[in-house]
């Protein structure tokens, strides 16, 4: 058998080299590359691969590292930060998705419980492809990458009770699972236990590892922490993913997180190839073969169903409509742990073999297409926000401003981040007036509250920036993470104010 998985893996990195070589070359997206691999040498294509159970082994590996990275990038504070985009917007993105999928398939004369468990399974979206983009984009940061990132977490968390209630649903067979409070109580300990890890007990410890200078123990350390973490969530009952992120977080509020993301990057890179190879080995070729137009439409259907309610979901949030857009169209696939879910539904009889099948053909498209949508949903999200039908979405909410008209040779700040902060300080400091744009209500909300001359706005859009004074203003700092938007400030700030003077400052 370990001869078996060592001519297995030879046969993946191998043809996923000559793969992601040709589709370098006619710019496609890697992540497509490496599905392709999966379908082309899984059972279903040229039958390359035997030891599948250990493959998916390697693929569970892979999302658990991606996770760890993702926590290391993000430390508590900014968790708490991102509260309302992981209770609210978590919350109502997956309500409305089953409520949808729900209505749609009841009309259509399925079960009540088959009809419930597909809304489950449509509702989740892939964390490790869509993490993996943004990462590769460096959006982590921008109010996209946090919008995406906390409903993502939501979805995370809420596999559990999903699961739990998949045997109650109407039409099960089976008995029922261990009682949601004991994994609730479980769960409650280990987010204890990671807190006080963070704030104690980890930090501590790679002080003295890292007091060695040994890399091979600090790396080790590392992986160490990670799959430990990871290992007691799955006792709780809660996904390793889960338990690999808030792994993650608890080294992220060291300072050993800069150097211990670094180490655990090349990692992180050959096991998620595993992964996404496993994503495309499930793709029934000869059913999609047999059945293409239909599998096609169902795929786009369901993308076109999640873009507009997770597109809503932001919008409901108070978040302008080109960020609505870029996070509904992120969304807009379906996750990796729909399969566990699918599955637990096939062993209850809540779905059929037929039904099975088709949803893992749907579920594996949306996933390869995902990298292509995300690649033109900068553009889309442009274009719609400048229909005149929608231009009332981008207006910027009311804020206690100075009166614009009178100003003159100001200063312009675009987000309020750390160096938003830092230039707005010094500005007070030496009595230059300026006003600050952001498109975070909660970071605008808390900029009132300490008296900041602060207004909510997208200042990609000329009537935001307009509403500045940028045409008298002198100087204008942007200090955002999104390269994108960047670009489109400083050459509609150029166009509009030719003389004004421009800094770059990332956050």
């Amino acid at each position: 058998m370990e001869m078996l998985l060592l001519g297995d893996i030879a046969v993946i990195f191998v043809l996923s080299v000559l793969v992601l070589f040709i589709f370098h070359k006619v710019r496609a997206p890697a992540i497509v590359g490496f599905i392709f691999t999966g379908a082309l040498a899984g059972p279903q294509g040229l039958g390359l691969i035997q030891a599948i159970e250990q493959v998916d082994v390697l693929a569970e590996i892979g999302v658990i590292l991606l996770l760890f990275t993702i926590g290391l990038e993000i430390s508590l504070k900014d968790l708490m930060q991102m509260k309302k985009y992981v209770l609210v917007g978590g919350t109502l993105q997956v309500a409305l998705a089953i409520l949808a999928v729900y209505a749609l398939l009841i009309y259509f004369g399925q079960p009540v419980g088959t009809a419930i468990l597909i809304g489950f399974l449509v509702s989740v979206s892939s964390t490790a492809i869509v993490l993996r983009i943004i990462q590769k984009k460096s959006e982590m940061y921008t109010p996209q990458g946090r919008t995406i990132l906390g409903i993502l977490i939501f979805q995370d968390i809420a596999i559990v009770p999903l699961m739990l209630a998949v045997p109650l649903l109407p039409g099960a067979v089976g008995e029922v699972p261990e009682s949601p409070l004991i994994i609730l109580a479980k769960g409650l300990a280990l987010v204890a236990l990671v807190i006080i890890s963070a704030k104690w007990l980890v930090p501590l410890a790679l002080y003295h590892i890292a007091r060695t200078d040994d890399r091979e123990l600090f790396l080790l350390s590392l992986v160490a922490i990670c799959f430990a973490v990871a290992w007691a969530t799955s006792l709780a009952g809660l996904s390793l993913g889960l338990g690999a992120f808030l792994a993650g977080l608890t080294i992220s509020e060291s300072q050993y997180s800069h150097q211990a993301f670094g180490n655990v990057l090349p990692l992180r890179d050959a096991f998620t190839s595993f992964f996404f190879v496993s994503v495309g080995m499930l793709l029934d070729v000869n059913f999609l073969l047999a059945n293409p137009l239909y599998i096609i439409l169902l795929a786009s259907g369901v993308m076109l169903l999640k873009s507009l309610i997770a597109g809503a979901t932001v919008a409901i949030m108070g978040l302008p409509l080109r960020i609505a857009v870029l996070v509904g169209l992120a969304l807009s696939q379906i996750g990796e742990f729909s399969f566990v879910l699918s599955k637990v539904g096939l062993e209850y009889g809540l779905i059929s073999q037929e039904l099975y099948r088709i949803f893992l053909d749907v579920a594996v498209l949306t996933m390869v297409a995902t990298s292509s949508i995300i690649a033109v949903s900068t553009k889309l999200a442009d274009a719609t926000s400048r229909l005149p039908r929608f231009q009332r979405l981008n207006r910027s909410l009311p804020a206690n401003m100075p009166d614009i008209k009178t100003m003159k040779d100001h200063l312009i700040i675009i987000g309020y981040g750390v160096n938003g902060r830092n230039v707005a300080l010094s500005a007070k400091s030496e009595a230059i007036p300026y006003v600050i744009v952001d498109i975070d209500p909660e970071t605008v909300k808390s900029g009132l509250r300490n008296g900041e001359p602060i207004r909510y706005g997208d200042a990609t859009q000329e009537h935001v920036l307009l509403s500045t004074g940028v045409k008298s203003a002198r100087v204008i700092v942007i200090a955002i993470s999104d390269r994108t938007e960047t670009r489109r400030m400083t050459e509609l700030a150029r166009r509009l104010n030719p003389d004004i003077y421009m800094r770059v400052s990332k956050n």
